[in-house]
C-alpha cells in the first residue's frame, strides 16, 4: 500500500476536518470510512417514503455558521446552500402560544413579554462576542485573552440549568425558551455549567442563525470531501478498521473514534495506566429518534411553530428539568422533552410536492431498549392535536439501532460521551494537547476531544494542527 504523511480513521465531520487541514499544508492524506458512504453524523437518506429524504442524525447547523474551521470553506463552490428557516426556534407552551428565537433581539424580546428586555441583557452581549468566545468555546482549552467577554460569558454558564433562569427571568416564557437550549446538551440541570450550552446556542441563533443545508446533512460532507480530493486527498470507503496495524505507513494517524474503539483498535499496544483510565470515560444519555413522512405540515396550535427550522417541545422549565433528570437517572420520562426539526417547510427537496417530513428524538437512560414512539407523539399531539392523522410513515431507531448506525454513538450518545465540566476540556483524558495519546504519531480526533459534540469540525482541525509537529 501506498505510504501517506497521515491516516485519518473515520469520514465524519471531524475526520474530514482534520484531513483537509493536513492536505491544505501540502501532507499526503487518506480518509478511511467503515461504511459504505462518508457522513458520519451527517448524512441524508430515504428512509420512510421513496422521495421523502431524511436527516439520519444531524439536521440544524447553526455551528456551520459559527465554526472557525468550517467558515473557510467555499461553500458556495462546493455545492452547499445554507438556507435560513423563518424562525429560527419555537417553544411551544399549554396556553396555545409559543415563544420564538428570532435572529432579532426586538423579535425575540417581543415574543417573551415581560422579560424580553433581560434576554436582551443577557444574550446580546454574548452574541456580539461570538467572534471573540469562539475560538475557546470551540478549543482545546477554556482560556481566552478576550478576559471581558470570556466574564461575561463565563460567570451565567457556571450556573446550573435550573437556577440561572430564575435567578434572570420573572416568568415562564423566558424560563422555558432558555432550558429548552440548555437541554441539548443532554446534562442533568443540577449540574454546573450547564447553563453554558443554552447560552450558546442562544447567542448562535442571535449571531448567525440556526441554517438548515440544502438537501440535507449529507452535502456537508460531501462538500467537504470534495474539497478535500480537489487538495490531493484520497477517501476510500467500505473499509471497516480491526486494527492499527492494518493501516498504511503513514507518519501520523487520526482516530474519529471515541475511547471504546481506541481501546480495541490500539490492543495491548497501550500502556497499562492509559488504558485504565481511558475505560473510565463516561458515556451519556442516548436518543430514541424517529423519521416521519407526513401528509402535510405539523398543525402546530402556535403559529410561530408552523414557520420554525427547530421546535422545542417540552413545556415548562420544570417538566424538561425533570425529563433530562430522568435520562441521566436510568428512567423513561413520562412526559419526554423532544427535539423537532421541520426541514421540509424550507427546503422543497425534502419530500414530494405537497408532503413533509419530519425529524424527532427524545432523550433515554444510556442504551435504554424501550420503544418511545408513543411518548414522543403524546407530547407532539400535546401541542399540534391531528398530528398522527398527518403520519404517513416511521423510521424508529431506539439507542442499539443508533449504536448500530454509528459505532461511535455508544448506548445511543449522539455527544460522544459526557459533556459535564469535569469532561469537557479534559476528553477524553487530562494530559496535553487532549488530542494526543501515548502511542507516538496516533491521535484522537472525535467529539470525545474537545469541544465535544456537534457538526463544528473542531475536533478534527484541533487533532490537525496538534499532528502537525510531527509531519
Amino acid at each position: 500500500m501506498a505510504a501517506y504523511d497521515a491516516v485519518v480513521v473515520g469520514a465524519g465531520p471531524n475526520g474530514l476536518a482534520a484531513a483537509i487541514t493536513l492536505a491544505r499544508t501540502g501532507r499526503s492524506v487518506l480518509v478511511i470510512e467503515a461504511k459504505a458512504t462518508i457522513g458520519g453524523g451527517a448524512r441524508t437518506a430515504e428512509l420512510t417514503l421513496p422521495g421523502f429524504r431524511h436527516d439520519i442524525c444531524s439536521a440544524i447547523h447553526p455551528l456551520g455558521l459559527g465554526s472557525p474551521f468550517l467558515r473557510t470553506l467555499p461553500w458556495d463552490r462546493l455545492g452547499v446552500e445554507w438556507l435560513q428557516p423563518d424562525l429560527p426556534l419555537a417553544h411551544p407552551l399549554d396556553d396555545g402560544s409559543a415563544v420564538g428565537l428570532h435572529r432579532s433581539f426586538a423579535a425575540t424580546a417581543d415574543s417573551i413579554g415581560r422579560d424580553g428586555g433581560a434576554w436582551r441583557a443577557l444574550l446580546q452581549p454574548l452574541a456580539a462576542d461570538w467572534e471573540k468566545l469562539a475560538p475557546t468555546l470551540l478549543g482545546p482549552h477554556p482560556f481566552s485573552p478576550h478576559l471581558i467577554a470570556l466574564a461575561r460569558f463565563g460567570i451565567p454558564g457556571l450556573l446550573p440549568a435550573n437556577l440561572l433562569p430564575r435567578l434572570i427571568f420573572r416568568e415562564e416564557r423566558a424560563r422555558a425558551l432558555l432550558v429548552g437550549l440548555t437541554a441539548h446538551s443532554f446534562l442533568d440541570f443540577g449540574q454546573p455549567f450547564s447553563s453554558a450550552f443554552g447560552l450558546v446556542l442562544g447567542m448562535l441563533g442571535h449571531a448567525v442563525g440556526w441554517p438548515i443545508p440544502k438537501g440535507g446533512s449529507q452535502t456537508i460532507v460531501d462538500g467537504m470531501a470534495a474539497y478535500l480530493r480537489g487538495l490531493g486527498g484520497d477517501v476510500v470507503c467500505g473499509w471497516e478498521v480491526q486494527s492499527l496495524d492494518e493501516l498504511p505507513k503513514s507518519s501520523a494517524v487520526l482516530l474519529d473514534v471515541t475511547p471504546r474503539q481506541f481501546l480495541r483498535l490500539a490492543g495491548e499496544r497501550l500502556p497499562a495506566n492509559y488504558r485504565r483510565r481511558l475505560e473510565k470515560y463516561r458515556y451519556g444519555p442516548g436518543v430514541f429518534k424517529i423519521d416521519y413522512a407526513l401528509s402535510a405540515p405539523v398543525p402546530w396550535r402556535a403559529e410561530e411553530c408552523r414557520r420554525a427550522g427547530t421546535v422545542h417541545v417540552g413545556g415548562t422549565l420544570a417538566e424538561i428539568a425533570a425529563s433530562e433528570r430522568d435520562a441521566n437517572r436510568g428512567k423513561l420520562s413520562e412526559r419526554p422533552y423532544v427535539l423537532v426539526a421541520q426541514q421540509s417547510l424550507f427546503d422543497p427537496t425534502r419530500a414530494p410536492a405537497g408532503k413533509h417530513t419530519l425529524w424527532a428524538y427524545c432523550h433515554v437512560p444510556h442504551g435504554s431498549p424501550t420503544d418511545r414512539t408513543d411518548a414522543i407523539e403524546q407530547q407532539i399531539e400535546r401541542f399540534a392535536p391531528g398530528f398522527r392523522e398527518t403520519i404517513l410513515a416511521r423510521s424508529v431507531r431506539n439507542t442499539r439501532a443508533i449504536e448500530a448506525y454509528n459505532p461511535n454513538y455508544i448506548g445511543g450518545d449522539i455527544n460522544g460521551g459526557v459533556q459535564d465540566i469535569r469532561q469537557l476540556w479534559t476528553r477524553p483524558l487530562l494530559r496535553w494537547p487532549p488530542y494526543s495519546t501515548p502511542l507516538p504519531g496516533v491521535f484522537l480526533c472525535s467529539s470525545a476531544t474537545p469541544p465535544g459534540g456537534g457538526v463544528h469540525g473542531m475536533c478534527g482541525y484541533h487533532a490537525a494542527r496538534a499532528a502537525q509537529a510531527l509531519l
